[in-house]
């Protein structure tokens, strides 16, 4: 790929170093920026990297002086809000510069978990049979909800709030889960059928055309027979309890009609929100055969070694050519080819 001019966006306080060890690196909280910039630089791109926090103007300002081919967006919220992540591409758009990643249509409906369930279902795409709670009510459960449930937050992603007390048994522990996510995550409650099965993960790149990488899965291979088979947050994000619970991932030991049927409906799903550049598709697999969409991720964790620079890799896409194919699907993307 032609080199770049490349304008990267990172929350303020994950700007990573110029140079870090590999030790240095791999606990860093800002392993992934760290990982796509070096990458990219190594690969001849001319990159400058500015961290974002509340205010678009350092956007604007960096813009004019350095006159970028594209943005790399690296940005998970604005203001610490997740779902005000959209505001910056349209910001972007109103600019007319190209970036990578999602559009704010697709960043839109695939935030707001209700609503993508609602868009899913419409599309005859299995998911969990849900209900939200907002913020300030009490949950008034419908009969055809029944235990064991999952509470999570409505907008949140990477599992924050999620742990093994998440999953609920009866009416007491439904009701403080929800007033724990009411007022310690500050977002409405989404409470959903739990699906017991295969964790599988399945990503997906492309705009108008897409190509799907082979399906991952999450193992816990020493987990307590008693705990519940979740991606908790320290499920993915806690190393030592990694280790100590045998909690891996990999490629899924599928029939190949069985991960081919996976690869199509994370495909559908895709389509149906309207994605764009590159997402991870997350799903069970029910012991009946079942298959359910979990939950739709743009822009998912990008750091080498991750889900999804993994599965790439074993599609055999190497970190920087599939860093390069990013920016491919950026510059290639406009506005006008979504449906709205």
């Amino acid at each position: 790929m032609k080199p770049q001019r490349v304008l990267t966006l990172v929350h303020r306080d994950l700007v990573p170093p110029d140079v870090a060890t590999p030790e240095e690196s791999f606990a860093a909280p800002w392993r992934m920026e760290y990982d796509v910039v070096s990458t990219l630089r190594e690969r001849g791109h001319h990159l400058r990297v500015i961290g974002v926090h509340d205010d678009l103007t350092p956007i604007r300002q960096n813009v004019e002086e350095f006159k970028p081919d594209i943005v790399f967006n690296l940005m998970e919220a604005f203001d610490d809000i997740g779902v005000f992540d959209q505001n910056v591409v349209s910001y972007l758009e109103l600019l007319r510069l190209p970036y990578t990643g999602c559009n704010p249509r697709g960043l839109t409906l695939a935030r707001d978990k209700t609503l993508a369930k609602k868009l899913l279902a419409y599309h005859r795409i299995q998911v969990p049979d849900s209900l939200t709670v907002d913020i300030g009510h009490k949950v008034r459960l419908p009969r055809r909800l029944k235990y064991p449930l999952i509470v999570k937050s409505a907008t949140y992603e990477s599992s924050t709030g999620i742990s093994q007390a998440s999953v609920v048994g009866n009416d007491e522990q439904l009701a403080k889960r929800v007033q724990f996510i009411h007022q310690s995550i500050g977002t409405a409650a989404t409470v959903e059928e739990y699906i017991d099965g295969r964790e599988l993960y399945v990503g997906v790149m492309g705009n108008a055309r897409l190509s799907v990488f082979p399906v991952w899965e999450m193992v816990f291979s020493k987990m307590p027979e008693q705990n519940w088979r979740i991606a908790t947050e320290r499920v993915k994000w806690n190393v030592t309890y990694q280790q100590k619970h045998g909690i891996d991932t990999a490629q899924a030991d599928l029939p190949p009609e069985i991960a081919a049927k996976v690869q199509h409906v994370a495909k559908r799903a895709y389509q149906a929100l309207d994605l764009s550049g590159y997402a991870r598709i997350d799903l069970r697999l029910a012991a009946e055969g079942r298959l359910v969409v979990i939950e739709a991720n743009p822009n998912p964790q990008l750091a080498k070694g991750e889900d999804f620079a993994e599965s790439a890799r074993c599609a055999g896409v190497e970190y920087g050519d599939l860093l390069d194919r990013i920016l491919v699907l950026g510059r290639q993307w406009r506005p006008s080819r979504s449906i709205y």
